[in-house]
């Protein structure tokens, strides 16, 4: 199949170029807006009980709405004449948009809970019409409001619009950030202009191509804006990976042989096949994030396998044609010394740094296996310590409006309207609806509680103020307390706090099938390649370390609070809960897919006669180079996004980062080795049926029945 296509990119190289270049920009002007089109950060699960609890207060009487709040300090105390007109002013103001069903103040419809501490400032509440859309309803709202002194606007609906300009803005930057350094570094590694822009291109296209992809499959399922975020990162870095491979294995065909045609069909036959089971490993792993019911995983999944997916077709079908019009033209615009530099890579010495660096680790390989264990182990030891936290205004930055008002209803208010604990309850009349409110208020950890309200027929909402922050364990202790309680009648708790406690325990009931999928899947793969079972259960261990490294760094990062001025955020004490599952994904698809490329190598120069440690030394020569400028390429792409000012999206960034660098330099420089090493002839042990299936279906990056040379580029 893959000569097929590269026949066909060779015979029809300009129609697919400019096909691809049509696709390109129709894919930008559609696709260019889809981040005003998907929807916020959304982690709640349908089946959880404070979803139901919250949609049985929806569905009663609306009351369960989103709410804009508007903080006001009228400059005197809230209870004189002029604070009190202040508010009612600002109340009209805010009641008078067509979006805004109703609004609640202090003194009208409210409480003195909504009165700060020191009686210097309150807030009005305006609740969300069920038909409203949040977003044209903020941007009108907050263009009433300009200019207005002492007022400002809080609550879900500007913190999600507050995080998704910054998403739009944020991937601007990082783009114009990581394509520059993309293209420096694509440039040090090819030795010419020309070679070094196809990468960055091609990510390029992936990318565009990929939102207009989401831009569509939003019509059906509606997805998060934070996918966009990944879809950059993982598209920059995959396309170009790719590229990377494709390029670099076609020069050196071309090397050989010359730029012709058979140099096109011995690269997609070689460098193509390990790009296309590269793309279908990463695809597997983030698609393994469907599983979970929470909006914004299954969202970074579908974006994840999406982009993986679009990145394998351009280095399949586009990047071919590109080469096959190209030619020898690909080692063009290069100085001279550079020239001479890449003509001398195109054909790898087998006595290189690589192969000197792996019999240096083969020498001694158990202390080296030791000591490459111990220190990942050392990394990955703070993650015994971490704690979560879910997404509210805290990860936007102190300039924002939505974030200000969030931290100050937090400090000086008794009840935080935007995240009270929220009880709905089926109680039969009044009376039960108040002793209900009665035996809650004399549960440990409640600070304030509201009267009953109404809700609908046989429905009431009773807010819960707790002692504690909403998303720490006494709040969450203080949910199960509610819970536990026996009522003859439907009760059910919804808001912030009972949200993040089902989460976290969503999270944890579908992560063992997730982990299931992951193990399944790069076990099936490197056997694929290998024809072993043992590699394949030496990549999930190693894996397994890799993950806990790069999550032991998080921790000390961002849960701890280092180097918060150099990276531009203010840590929140805890990890985002969802980002370890996105990372844990991601890095297992990055990880197989840089494991296939080595242990193919190792493979095909085991099956040539070389004995377990020659070939081990072999195989590292042979990709050594391309890996670490591949991990280095992608590793700028993710780490772009340590600009973002959403503080997850740089969890997520840095967290990948550190996986892929981690991979490329102790893993496969340092543990692949040493391990093989010491297991010797093991490391192609299988089972005979086994070895019978792998005679049949295994793949190899060369094609069955090709010659594989001892030594040399292969």
């Amino acid at each position: 199949m893959l000569a097929r296509i590269a026949l066909l990119a060779s015979r029809r190289s300009r129609l697919i170029v400019v096909a691809a270049v049509l696709v390109g920009i129709a894919a930008g002007a559609l696709g260019g807006s889809v981040s005003s089109r998907l929807g916020p950060y959304n982690a709640k699960d349908p089946a959880s009980d404070s979803f139901k609890a919250s949609q049985r207060l929806h569905q009663s009487t609306r009351s369960d709405n989103p709410v804009i709040v508007a903080l006001v300090r009228p400059g005197s105390p809230v209870a004189s004449t002029a604070g009190r007109a202040r508010i009612a002013e600002v109340a009209r103001r805010l009641g008078a948009d067509r979006g805004i069903a109703g609004v609640t103040t202090p003194f009208h419809g409210g409480s003195r809970a909504m009165i700060s501490r020191d009686g210097r400032s309150a807030f009005a509440v305006g609740v969300l019409t069920p038909s409203a859309d949040s977003t044209k309803t903020v941007d009108r709202v907050s263009r009433a409001f300009r200019g207005w002194s002492g007022v400002e606007l809080g609550g879900g609906p500007p913190a999600e619009r507050a995080a998704n300009r910054i998403v739009s803005e944020d991937l601007a930057r990082a783009e114009l950030i990581a394509f520059p350094i993309l293209f420096a570094l694509a440039l040090w590694f090819f030795r010419s202009l020309v070679a070094a822009a196809l990468p960055p291109l091609m990510g390029g296209l992936a990318i565009v191509i990929t939102f207009l992809g989401l831009r569509l499959m939003n019509e059906a399922v509606h997805l998060s804006v934070f996918a966009l975020n990944l879809v950059t990162g993982l598209g920059l870095g995959l396309a170009i990976d790719y590229s990377l491979f494709v390029v670099s294995r076609f020069r050196e065909e071309a090397a050989k042989d010359g730029a012709g045609r058979a140099a096109l069909v011995r690269t997609m036959r070689t460098a193509g096949r390990t790009v296309l089971f590269s793309s279908m490993t990463v695809a597997a792993a983030l698609a393994s994030l469907l599983v979970f019911p929470q909006n914004f995983l299954y969202s970074m999944g579908i974006g994840g396998a999406m982009v993986a997916v679009v990145a394998a077709a351009i280095a399949l079908v586009v990047l071919p044609a590109i080469l096959a019009l190209l030619g020898e033209r690909v080692n063009t615009l290069a100085p001279r010394r550079l020239r001479r530099a890449a003509e001398t890579e195109a054909r790898p010495d087998a006595r290189g740094a690589w192969y000197r660096l792996s019999r240096l680790v083969l020498r001694r390989p158990g202390r080296v296996a030791l000591a490459a264990t111990a220190a990942m182990v050392l990394m990955g030891a703070p993650f015994l310590r971490v704690s979560f936290t879910t997404v509210d205004a805290s990860i936007l930055p102190r300039s924002e409006q939505a974030r200000r008002v969030s931290d100050t209803v937090a400090r000086d208010y008794t009840l935080n309207v935007a995240n009270p604990i929220t009880i709905a309850a089926a109680a039969p009349d009044a009376r039960a609806a108040s002793a209900l409110a009665a035996r809650v208020g004399a549960l440990p950890g409640v600070r304030a509680i509201e009267r009953p309200r109404r809700a609908g027929i046989r429905m009431w909402r009773i807010d819960v103020a707790p002692a504690a922050a909403p998303l720490s364990g006494a709040s969450e202790r203080l949910v199960r307390r509610i819970r536990a309680l026996r009522e003859p009648y439907y009760l059910g708790v919804s808001g912030q706090t009972a949200g993040f406690s089902d989460e976290k325990a969503s999270l944890g009931h579908h992560l063992p099938l997730v982990l299931a999928i992951l193990a399944v899947t790069t076990f099936a793969i490197l056997f694929a390649f290998t024809g072993s079972v043992v590699l394949p259960v030496k990549a999930l261990a190693m894996n397994l370390l890799t993950l806990s490294a790069a999550f032991g760094l998080l921790v000390l990062v961002f849960q701890d609070g280092r180097f918060e001025g150099l990276l531009g955020y203010t840590s929140q004490g805890a990890l985002e809960s969802s980002q370890p599952l996105v990372l844990l994904a991601l890095a297992f698809g990055l990880s197989t897919d840089y494991g296939v490329f080595l242990l193919s190598r190792i493979k095909e120069a085991h099956g040539g006669g070389l004995p377990s440690s020659e070939a081990v030394a072999v195989g590292l020569e042979r990709t050594g180079r391309i890996v670490t400028a591949a991990a280095l390429l992608f590793c700028t792409a993710m780490a772009a996004f340590a600009t973002s000012r959403i503080i997850f999206i740089k969890e997520l960034g840095l967290g990948t980062a550190a996986a892929v660098l981690i991979d490329a330099t102790i893993v496969r420089a340092l543990l692949v080795p040493s391990l093989m090493g010491l297991l010797g002839r093991w490391n192609w042990w299988a089972p005979r049926p086994l070895r019978r299936l792998h005679a049949r279906l295994g793949m190899s990056e060369h094609p069955r029945g090709a010659p594989v040379a001892a030594r040399g580029s292969g």
